[in-house]
């Protein structure tokens, strides 16, 4: 079912660390497919300051019921005080893809 599966996407401060993300999710089987995406300009509100950074993205396919445990390992190893992680969900996907998608998850 597509409603199962989730992208969760967080941005970091560089190549490396979206690499050690990406390894990380993907060795415990939290993550079936990590796309880094970098790097990208983020512009935000931190502390009643405006900043402008250079950042990657990194776009996770799991599934829902994995969530809580990938979102505490993506906590555990992030460099950022509040780490963007957001998912979102899955709605339509190739059985093929969502298949392989599942095998390669816990």
């Amino acid at each position: 079912m597509p409603q199962e599966y989730i992208t969760v996407m967080t941005t970091v401060p560089s190549k490396s660390e979206a690499d050690n993300i990406a390894n990380s999710l993907l060795q415990e089987k939290l993550a079936g497919c990590v796309q880094i995406i970098g790097p990208i300009t983020s512009h935000y509100c931190w502390q009643n300051q405006i900043y402008n950074d250079e950042e990657w993205i990194c776009f996770i396919k799991s599934s829902q019921v994995l969530y809580d445990e990938l979102e505490q390992k993506i906590l555990q190893i992030h460099p950022y005080e509040v780490p963007e992680i957001i998912a979102l969900p899955i709605v339509k996907g190739s059985a093929d893809y969502l298949g392989w998608l599942a095998q390669n998850l816990k």
